[in-house]
């Protein structure tokens, strides 16, 4: 059998082992942690469970795939019928459901625009998901030949409906009037990192996999990916090595021909790297250089997470709730000087809200997680205390509860611990930013153009960070291999 050694157990890299199990080739992923999932992990504390990372599940089919038979699996998931809670500073609270002619209904209530004004965005967003997906997130890129299909030349007949030439909130100031409405939508750009005043209108087409497709709750809590993913992987004879720490990636001739770890050589046939593509480069392609015009992109927003244990039930909230900022535009212009805003947007994810074993009894478990800039060497311990008292102020002045009084337990993720438990590059969650129009072109291939064998899988190479994307990368570098 030929031998494939994948360096990192985030979802990327699992995800691209069953892939590639599945066809026939011997599988081996080495993970420097005592656990699998790379972000998307979980913490236990005190009686209390949280999803450490990723929060919110949409593209169910991608993980589907990968499961395979239904009849021996235990995963399940529902559709949530309340996508988001949003409180905003005004007093104005918002439900996102997820069905949108109930959204549109709720936006036309509570703000300042129309229903049909909801309708034809979500459908434009729709529509630019549908002539863009296939060439920007399913296919290998950039390649001269993904170029000369069908969509990509409605592309090229159609370019302002591309929506590059113009920033996501300027789009979005296009469609609304309200500026709770452009706040609401400009938000979608966090969900890769990046800021509603730089990036692209392109990223218009992220409200769609919620409001249009469907968010999605695991029934046993975004970990359950994780878990099920790895048991799946191991069925098919997937060797998962923990505590494995991988030096170096060994090249002769041009080409992989396996891996060092702990200082022992393990031989291979291919390498699939599901490291942070800026790490990757440093410390595993020895004498690999990464190309100028990918060394020079910015990496990507971080974040502070705080893990609450709180004590009562607080049915204000529901399982995903925003607190938006008062002055948005300044939270990302704190952000680009490398602080954090003293009013910032805030987002509480309570899992016990659907799964009751998370907290323990009359107690709720709150993952609450502001937008940070990626660590440039800030005092995060400075910098963290000011951001726990802005938000549990905020959190009292927008919602009515005192978290000063029931915390009874805490722990927290900053951008030096993202970095060091995951080799994210200064912390930063998605690679890099998207800040640009020229973003997408700007991302490493999942494919080496200079050492044969070697591959690249996660949130740091094309197509993007995020469960989806991630699941993506593993889905185009699987294209790269026949069945053995």
């Amino acid at each position: 059998m030929q031998t494939i050694s994948t360096i990192g157990a985030g979802i990327g890299g699992i995800a691209t082992a069953i892939r590639l199990a599945r066809k026939g080739y011997r599988v081996k992923v080495f993970e420097q942690q005592s656990y699998p999932g790379g972000k998307l992990n979980e913490l236990r504390l005190n009686g209390f469970r949280f999803d450490a990372g990723p929060s919110l599940f949409t593209l169910p089919n991608l993980v589907d795939e990968l499961i395979g038979s239904k009849s021996s699996s235990a995963f399940t998931y529902h559709k949530l019928e309340l996508i988001t809670r949003y409180f905003f500073p005004d007093g104005t609270v918002l439900n996102a459901w997820a069905e949108p002619e109930r959204f549109a209904d709720e936006v036309a209530d509570k703000l300042n625009d129309r229903h049909s004004d909801v309708q034809r965005y979500l459908l434009e967003s729709k529509e630019l998901y549908e002539l863009t997906a296939n060439t920007f997130v399913y296919s290998p890129f950039p390649q001269l030949k993904n170029f000369f299909t069908l969509q990509s030349l409605k592309l090229a007949l159609n370019p302002k409906k591309l929506k590059a030439f113009e920033t996501m909130h300027q789009v979005n100031c296009k469609f609304f009037s309200d500026p709770r409405t452009i706040q609401l939508f400009d938000r979608y750009a966090t969900y890769n990192g990046s800021n509603p005043y730089l990036a692209p209108g392109t990223l218009t087409m992220i409200p769609h996999l919620e409001h249009n497709i469907g968010a999605y709750f695991p029934n046993g809590g975004m970990y359950a990916i994780t878990d099920e993913l790895v048991r799946v992987a191991r069925q098919l004879g997937v060797e998962f090595i923990f505590n494995a720490h991988v030096d170096r990636v060994e090249i002769s001739n041009g080409r992989t021909i396996g891996v060092s770890v702990n200082g022992s050589g393990v031989e291979s046939s291919y390498v699939i790297n599901n490291t942070d593509i800026f790490t990757a480069y440093q410390s595993l392609l020895e004498g690999v250089p990464l190309a100028k015009r990918l060394a020079q992109q910015q990496p990507s927003s971080s974040a502070l997470i705080f893990y609450f244990g709180v004590k009562g039930t607080h049915p204000q909230l529901d399982v995903h709730n925003i607190l938006f900022a008062t002055d948005y535009h300044s939270e990302f212009r704190a952000m680009e000087d490398g602080g954090i805003s003293n009013d910032p947007t805030v987002y509480i994810f309570i899992t016990s809200k659907r799964v009751a074993s998370d907290a323990p009894d009359g107690f709720e478990n709150w993952f609450v997680m502001i937008n940070v800039p990626p660590n440039t060497g800030q005092n995060w311990d400075e910098l963290r205390q000011m951001a726990r008292e802005a938000i549990i102020a905020k959190v009292k002045r927008m919602v009515g509860i005192d978290l000063n009084k029931l915390i009874v337990t805490e722990d927290y993720l900053d951008p030096v611990r993202i970095e060091q438990r995951t080799g994210s590059f200064r912390g930063s969650l998605y690679g890099i930013s998207s800040n640009n129009r020229m973003a997408a072109f700007n991302r490493h291939p999942n494919r080496s153009k200079n050492i044969k064998g070697l591959y690249f899988v996660g949130g740091s190479v094309h197509p993007g960070g995020g469960i989806p994307l991630c699941l993506a990368s593993a889905k185009i570098v699987d294209s790269y291999f026949k069945p053995i």
